[in-house]
């Protein structure tokens, strides 16, 4: 059914004020944008640091590499490239390093068969890094929001509670946007991450900081969470692997906000990562009990599998277009998947996709199958204290006043899709390249094979400097 007139005006003026909002933020960013000498941090030149979470993993079990030099190895590289990006906002070095070293002396007093280990511990000893949005016992979980900056963790979330059981090693907490509402990475508490392939660049939202810690080589594996494309965004931003899994698979308890009413069909808590092969893994055991629902262990055979391809949704004039360079990147990816793999491709333009973003806002402001009512973002805000007035707020914001900040989205979210973001390189101007990958629901297994298929064929990954 096509919208009616007055949704086409809402839809209309929403654009326009993030048009002009887009505008005033790059402006922004052009005057308080951070100086460094160099437009990208240090190339990485330890070994262990160019190691996948299960490669890692398997060398602590097999003994041949020490837990505690390997946490030492990514503690030297936080301390070296973090002050660049910002993306790790509080560190627990301390506490990694006797974790780390509880590691080693359990391995040495323990002569466990490896696949023993593997099935108890199938992260241990592995560096992780989780959104600040997340409980981690001991840790701030603010979300960036002011009136909870003296807000510290008491206990884990659920899916840290289950990456910590499986050997994993927390070294901190990353930024996200205030409230985890916008498409970039900076608050009134951290300030704002920067990407590692040009510091002068955002890292995306809400799990910005997430995606740029694992983009720079400071930890592998980490945790994010996504209701309208905040694992997606960062980790294209920041050319790594990013997870939205199928809704109500992974555990979403422990986190601020947390979704309410409609919006808890769409939240999602994801793996973000450096390499493919840890996506699946690491949602097996993000999952705990709801892994059932999905069928990761099923073999997938690619070329029999039937893919859609589209460029754009649509476009709308007051949107700037898909980069050229995005667009023959991807259909790069077509040409392979049909010449050499051999698999059926067809192109489709779905006309209305463009008005995703309606269908998504309606959801999102529907109520829940208990007829609770979704949180209204001036409480969120307020953190249920005292009101917030938007208007007087933007005002102020415009004159640097405001302690918030200013502004978006994604429709996967709201059809209950799987999605996988994948790197496919850089462009000419060094900066990452990508391409999201669907499938129906309960079919992330589909999109988590064709994320290690992408990698192999076009690289993956690629650390930021080396070029």
């Amino acid at each position: 059914m096509a919208p009616s007139f007055t949704a086409r005006i809402q839809l209309f003026l929403l654009r326009a004020l993030g048009f002009l909002i887009g505008l005033v933020g790059r402006a922004a960013l052009v005057l308080r944008g951070p100086k460094f000498a160099s437009k990208t941090p240090p190339p990485v030149t330890e070994p262990l640091l160019l190691l996948s979470g299960m490669q890692l993993a398997k060398l602590i079990r097999q003994r041949k590499v020490k837990c505690i030099d390997v946490v030492q190895a990514y503690i030297n590289r936080i301390k070296d490239v973090n002050p660049m990006t910002n993306g790790i906002v509080k560190y627990r070095f301390e506490e990694a390093m006797k974790e780390a070293h509880a590691v080693d002396q359990k391995l040495a007093e323990k002569q466990e068969d490896e696949a023993t280990l593997e099935n108890k511990w199938p992260f241990l000893g592995v560096p992780l890094t989780v959104k600040e949005a997340f409980q981690l016992q001991g840790m701030p979980n603010s979300s960036g929001l002011m009136n909870r900056r003296d807000a510290i963790s008491k206990t884990d979330a659920t899916v840290v509670a289950l990456l910590k059981e499986a050997g994993a090693i927390p070294l901190g907490i990353t930024n996200c946007s205030e409230l985890c509402m916008w498409y970039e990475s900076s608050n009134k508490i951290y300030g704002r991450s920067n990407n590692p392939y040009d510091l002068q660049h955002i890292v995306g939202g809400s799990s910005g900081g997430e995606g740029c810690t694992l983009a720079a080589a400071c930890s592998v594996i980490g945790v994010g969470s996504d209701i309208g494309g905040s694992i997606r965004m960062p980790a294209f931003f920041n050319g790594i692997f990013g997870h939205k899994p199928s809704p109500g698979v992974v555990p979403n308890k422990g986190q601020f906000p947390m979704a309410v009413g409609g919006q808890e069909l769409f939240q999602c808590t994801g793996p973000m990562c450096r390499y493919a092969e840890d996506l699946a893994p690491m949602l097996k055991v993000m999952a705990g009990p709801g892994i059932k629902r999905l069928k990761l262990d099923t073999k997938v055979h690619l070329k029999d599998l039937k893919f859609y391809w589209m460029e754009h949704d649509g476009g709308s004039f007051l949107m700037s277009k898909v980069d050229q360079d995005l667009i023959l990147a991807q259909k790069k990816v077509v040409v392979h998947l049909e010449t050499i793999l051999g698999a059926s491709v067809q192109h489709v333009k779905l006309k209305k996709m463009k008005y995703s973003f309606q269908l998504w806002i309606t959801m999102m402001s529907a109520k829940g199958h208990d007829g609770k009512e979704p949180l209204k973002f001036v409480d969120l805000l307020g953190d249920h204290g005292k009101h917030v007035n938007p208007l007087w707020e933007l005002i102020k914001w415009c004159l640097g006043l405001s302690v918030y900040t200013i502004p978006s989205i994604g429709v996967f979210n709201a059809l209950g899709l799987p999605v996988t973001q994948c790197p496919l390189g850089l462009n000419v101007k060094g900066l990452p390249l990508g391409i999201q990958v669907v499938a129906g629901p309960f079919n992330d297994h589909l999109t988590l094979a064709v994320a290690q298929y992408l990698e192999k064929t076009f690289g993956g990954w690629v650390c930021p400097g080396k070029f």
